[in-house]
Formats: C-alpha cells, sequence, structure tokens
C-alpha cells in the first residue's frame, strides 16, 4: 500500500510564497494531484500526469505550480502571490486516471498539511 505523506505548510502572508511536497513510500505511476480542505468539499487544486501534463483550477492558475520527479518519488506544488482564501488543508493524492481532477477519482491520499494565509 503505498502511503503519501505532505510536508512544507505553514504561515505566510498574503503576496508570500509557499513549496509543498509530497513523498511517496511506492513507485507511483499515476496521476497525483493536490486538494484543498473546503467546508463541504475537497477543491481541486492542480494535477500532474506521470509525464508531466498538468492541469490547474482557474483559481490559482497562473499562480502555482505543480511538478513531480518521478525519480525521487516526489510531487511539488509551488504557490506563489498566496492570498487568505487559499488557506486550508492541502492533501496531496494519487489516482489511477490519467487525468482527474476529482475527488472520487483518487484512491490514496496522504495526511495534509496546513497552510495559513494571512492578511
Amino acid at each position: 500500500q503505498v502511503q503519501l505523506i505532505e510536508s512544507g505548510g505553514g504561515l505566510v502572508r498574503a503576496g508570500g510564497s509557499l513549496t509543498l511536497s509530497c513523498y511517496s513510500s511506492g513507485r507511483t505511476t499515476s496521476t497525483m494531484g493536490w486538494f484543498r480542505q473546503a467546508p463541504n468539499d475537497r477543491a481541486f487544486v492542480a494535477a500532474i500526469s506521470w509525464s508531466g501534463l498538468s492541469r490547474y483550477s482557474d483559481s490559482v492558475k497562473g499562480r502555482f505550480t505543480i511538478s513531480r520527479d518521478n525519480g525521487k518519488n516526489t510531487m511539488y506544488l509551488q504557490m506563489n502571490s498566496l492570498n487568505v482564501e487559499d488557506t486550508g488543508v492541502y492533501y496531496c493524492a494519487a489516482s489511477s486516471f490519467t487525468s482527474a481532477q476529482y475527488p472520487g477519482q483518487y484512491d490514496t491520499w496522504g495526511q495534509g498539511t496546513q497552510v495559513t494565509v494571512s492578511s
């Protein structure tokens, strides 16, 4: 059973930057994604396929960059120009789908890392 471990969360002022990491305990050949916990669901943030094709939610496009290092079993989320609305618990997840942006398409989840953006 692959385990996903997030790190890199913290407190940052609006306009600042953070980089999240997600380490996989096993080789992950699938699509991996980032979600932010919303009041009623986990909101899609970004996803990246094994080959490096990426997609973003409209709210983070141009500010966040997702990447992965398959040799290190690690995925990253570089977050720039953070605003208060970006606050939340960020989860990384793995999906067997080639392109996945819905929580139900992901079958492995990390424990989450808190990101707090102050005004």
